[in-house]
């Protein structure tokens, strides 16, 4: 991660305006290749969706993304991540959900994730470990553990 500390707190609705901007900036091409919608509607009910469950990554002060996930004592979810453009190559995804999976561990819980097909993600997830269980039209379940 090139010596960046990163760090994780709660989203307010003093984010909602960075996290929409991130949203759009990091969905929109792999929203509009699998035929989802990438209007504004669309965009707010995704973000405010387990909107309790979302945590912006930050440096410092700076804000580089957002880390949505959820547990429950059975499985744990990762419900979306996304990396600023700008921030985006440096590793921090990998280190965020390489701490996600120890804790998985840890609990002795599996994690589980869904990802639009095409999404380059899917290797990051994959070279974590991350099997394809389930596939719809549009994306890919995928779950470790």
């Amino acid at each position: 991660m090139n010596n960046l500390e990163v760090t994780l707190r709660a989203a307010t609705p003093d984010d909602e305006a960075f996290l929409f901007d991130l949203r759009r900036a990091t969905m929109d091409e792999h929203l509009e290749r699998a035929g989802e919608p990438t209007d504004e509607r669309a965009h707010w009910e995704r973000l405010r969706y387990h909107y309790n469950d979302a945590h912006v990554v930050c440096c410092g002060s700076e804000r580089l993304g957002l880390f949505k996930f959820a547990r429950d004592a059975h499985e744990w979810t990762i419900v979306q991540i996304q990396i600023s453009p700008a921030w985006q190559g440096r590793g921090i995804a990998a280190h965020l959900v390489g701490e996600f999976l120890r804790e998985a561990d840890g609990a002795g819980v599996p994690v589980k994730l869904s990802v639009l097909k095409g999404n380059r993600a899917i290797n990051l997830y994959q070279r974590l470990g991350f099997q394809v269980v389930d596939t719809t039209d549009t994306s890919l379940q995928m779950q470790r553990g």
